[in-house]
């Protein structure tokens, strides 16, 4: 089986649960008061940490296979885009959590409204990653070698 098709559907996954992320929910909870804003996100943050990182690591399990099989270096560049994902959300996301986890209840209302904005804006930067992978996969199956 070619596993190339399912490479792309979970790369694309990805990508729209990055677009989920950013377009809907960062929004309603900008809307929110600072606190409540700070309590839903810290059970949507792990969950979406979660399936972005299921669907990360499946769809570049599937593109090696698909190297594999195939031998074309293009599904390694894609998958190792879609494995970029992870470092990303350690090295550049996690010390934006790491502040948002440490403010106090008291902090001031600005403080947290300043990095949720920040953490949304930052967020963006895993749609764009999810969107080069989806690019490279989809020249692969598009103009196969």
């Amino acid at each position: 089986m070619q596993f190339g098709i399912l490479t792309f559907a979970a790369t694309c996954a990805y990508v729209g649960a990055g677009l989920y992320i950013s377009l809907v929910e960062q929004p309603a909870r900008l809307q929110l008061t600072a606190q409540e804003m700070v309590h839903e996100w810290e059970p949507s943050n792990r969950r979406g940490f979660v399936l972005q990182s299921a669907f990360a690591i499946v769809a570049a399990i599937l593109a090696y296979a698909d190297y594999a099989r195939t031998g074309d270096a293009r599904w390694i560049i894609g998958g190792t885009i879609m494995l970029a994902s992870l470092p990303y959300a350690y090295f550049v996301i996690m010390p934006v959590n790491i502040w948002l986890y440490a403010l106090e209840e008291e902090a001031p209302a600005s403080a947290l409204r300043e990095l949720m904005r920040d953490w949304g804006f930052l967020e963006w930067g895993h749609t764009l990653i999810g969107i080069a992978a989806a690019l490279v996969i989809a020249w692969v199956l598009v103009m196969p070698a």
